[in-house]
């Protein structure tokens, strides 16, 4: 306020004391939002300042100019500022004479002002001039913000009260309107009862002191009251409807927020649940990729163990080949016996002792034959029982390999000596043979021609054998191959015994039994082989256990891991059915919810209706009492007719008397 007042003491060159007193002390208190110019008589220059200070936001809400003798146009240049201005809400104009240019000015003002709420123009001259009262009227209509306007003595005839009567029928925010001491009379009044029919908002009508009939006033408050009545059911609806609005729009604020916190729980046990699925799917590869390798491992295991299977097909079929062989030498050997006999026999003519001791010797040689005969079924047996075992050596034989290729490279070199030396022997046998029997050279060079034969085959079943077989073959062959170089020497000294007329018999047979004895203990050490084997096998029988029983509990582990996650994910099917069943049930509570709003929207159109009903069959029953009232007007204007007359008969009648009277002649005296 202070920065308004000193704007106003900036654009008067002559300010006036008192409004600037007024300004400054009560009527420009700060806080109080009220400007009180009252009965203080404004200059042109003032009204000239205030009119530009006035548009925009003032400091004050009220105006109050009542009584200050405003000229024309200061009063314009005040209600020009007015216009504009968006703070004053309340404009008190009251005895200041206002007239044609005022009229225009205000009706200017109400045309263009949009915070105008109480506007007071008691005692002026508004209705004087019906063409400005008729602009101020056409302002009034156009205007929807203000509520109150009092209108009294402004000397306003029925013409003013049809222009303010079609004014009312445009308006629809006016509420209060006082027309109380004006020359409104019988035709403003049912003027303006009839623009009550189109006007639903104003709600208190002041006509007193206008000489309107009583019945129109009657008339006029039922439809005041009609109005309040029908502003407080609009104002009870309204606050009906607004409460239930916001019931409304809380109840879907509270069901959005529901639905988002549903909606970021299942997100969540989303993201929950695709977490355990990665860690579950990590978890799987990496038993996946154990499983992998243990398959590696166990087709590693089969690949080696069919590696060894067939090694030992190949040592079975060389195995069946050399009992062949073994069959082909006992029955070389059985010729050889025949031989013998027949040149014992042709011999025994030579001497009789000779022969005797001879055919001695040849039977204690075939028993020993025989138990060597026996023997060698004996080791034939143990050969297949050997074999039998070696089919569960097959598992060991992978592992063994590096062991038995030294023993390989050992067994090789000898081989290469007792070649050499078996060549040396055979040598020095061919030699004796040839000097000394003539008659068995052909044999012994068939013998010689088999053997080598035999020995070829025996070196390239070796060569085969150390190729493909373990150590352990390549040890049984060489033990083979001793037992047959030592069954050669046998032979070998045999024939020398022919040659030198079996004289060193017994020596032979020794040697043969240290052969047994060295085949018993060559079949003693494949046994310890084969046990060893056995044992190994075992072994790995035991690691194939353990492994299949690591795989079996990485299958049931696997198989928890699965039901606990078909668990987990049928856990959350359930939680989120029950949860969509929480989202329906809250549904059907929302439909529910909008059923009532429809049936409370219904139950407010039926009262609408029924409202608007009664307001017709109201304005019905109004029409009637108003035709009623017309015809007792009617009546009431005849009997005053009559009465008149009456008077005017019984006044005349009255005056005759009196003047034929003498109280008359003296009073014309008088």
């Amino acid at each position: 306020m202070e920065e308004f007042r000193r704007a106003y003491a900036r654009l008067c060159a002559a300010p006036q004391e008192a409004v600037l007193r007024r300004l400054r002390e009560g009527g420009g208190a700060p806080g109080r939002g009220r400007l009180d110019l009252a009965a203080q008589s404004l200059s042109l220059e003032t009204c000239g300042a205030l009119g530009r200070l006035l548009p925009g936001a003032a400091p004050f809400t009220e105006l109050v100019l009542g009584d200050c003798g405003l000229s024309e146009e200061g009063v314009k240049l005040l209600l020009h500022g007015l216009c504009s201005n968006s703070t004053v809400k309340s404009l008190d104009l009251k005895g200041n004479n206002l007239r044609t240019v005022g009229a225009e000015a205000l009706g200017k003002l109400l045309q263009q002002n949009r915070s105008i709420r109480s506007l007071i123009l008691e005692w002026n001259n508004l209705g004087v001039w019906e063409e400005s009262f008729s602009f101020f009227c056409q302002g009034l209509g156009a205007n929807n913000i203000l509520q109150r306007l009092d209108l009294r003595n402004n000397q306003i005839n029925h013409q003013g009260a049809g222009e303010l009567a079609m004014a009312l029928k445009q308006n629809a925010s006016l509420q209060e309107l006082d027309l109380r001491w004006n020359n409104i009379g019988l035709l403003g009044g049912r003027a303006l009862l009839n623009c009550l029919h189109s006007n639903k908002t104003l709600k208190k009508l002041e006509l007193a002191g206008n000489s309107v009939p009583s019945d129109i006033l009657k008339a006029v408050e039922q439809a005041m009251d009609h109005n309040r009545d029908r502003q407080t059911i609009l104002s009870e609806t309204q606050n009906r409807t607004h409460i239930l609005t916001k019931e409304v729009l809380s109840l879907k604020d509270e069901k959005t927020k529901q639905f988002l916190d549903l909606m970021d729980t299942i997100d969540r046990q989303k993201e929950e649940i695709a977490r355990s699925g990665r860690v579950s799917a990590a978890r799987l590869s990496q038993l996946q990729e154990a499983l992998d390798e243990q398959h590696s491992i166990m087709n590693s295991l089969k690949a080696k163990l069919q590696m060894t299977e067939a090694a030992l097909t190949l040592s079975e079929q060389k195995a069946n080949n050399l009992k062949e062989q073994l069959h082909v030498v006992k029955r070389e050997q059985a010729s050889m016996a025949e031989r013998h006999l027949k040149e014992l026999q042709q011999q025994k003519q030579e001497g009789a002792a000779r022969e005797d001791k001879l055919l001695r010797d040849l039977s204690a040689a075939s028993e020993k034959n025989l138990l060597l005969r026996s023997q060698v079924d004996e080791l034939e047996k143990k050969c297949k029982v050997q074999q039998d075992q070696l089919f569960q050596v097959k598992q060991d034989l992978a592992n063994t390999t590096a062991e038995l290729k030294l023993r390989a490279v050992q067994a090789e070199e000898r081989l290469e000596m007792e070649k050499k030396r078996f060549k040396q022997s055979l040598e020095d046998i061919e030699s004796l043979r040839v000097k000394e029997v003539d008659h068995m050279t052909q044999h012994i060079e068939t013998s010689e021609r088999s053997m080598q034969d035999r020995i070829q085959r025996l070196e390239a079943i070796r060569i085969a054998l150390e190729e493909e077989l373990s150590q352990v073959k390549a040890a049984a062959l060489t033990e083979r191959g001793q037992a047959e170089e030592e069954l050669i020497k046998v032979r070998n000294q045999t024939r020398l015994e022919e040659q030198q007329r079996f004289e060193h018999l017994e020596e032979k047979l020794r040697m043969m039994t240290e052969a047994r004895d060295e085949a018993q203990n060559c079949c003693l050490k494949q046994k310890q082989m084969v046990a060893d084997a056995q044992a190994k096998a075992n072994q790995l029988s035991l690691q194939a256990d353990g492994l299949r029983r690591r795989l079996e509990e990485l299958q049931q582990d696997l198989n928890s891991k699965e039901e606990e996650k078909v668990t987990e994910v049928n856990k959350v099917k359930v939680e989120l059915q029950e949860q969509i069943g929480h989202l329906q049930a809250e549904r059907t509570a929302q439909d529910g919810l909008r059923e009532k709003i429809a049936a409370l929207e219904r139950q407010l159109k039926a009262l609408s209706s029924n409202h608007r009903e009664a307001l017709l069959d109201k304005e019905g029953e109004i029409s009637l009492l108003l035709e009623k009232l017309r015809m007792r007007e009617s009546d009431i204007s005849r009997m005053r007719e009559e009465e008149a007359q009456r008077a005017s008969f019984l006044q005349n009648a009255i005056m005759t008397y009196v003047q034929g009277s003498p109280l008359g002649t003296h009073s014309s005296r008088k």
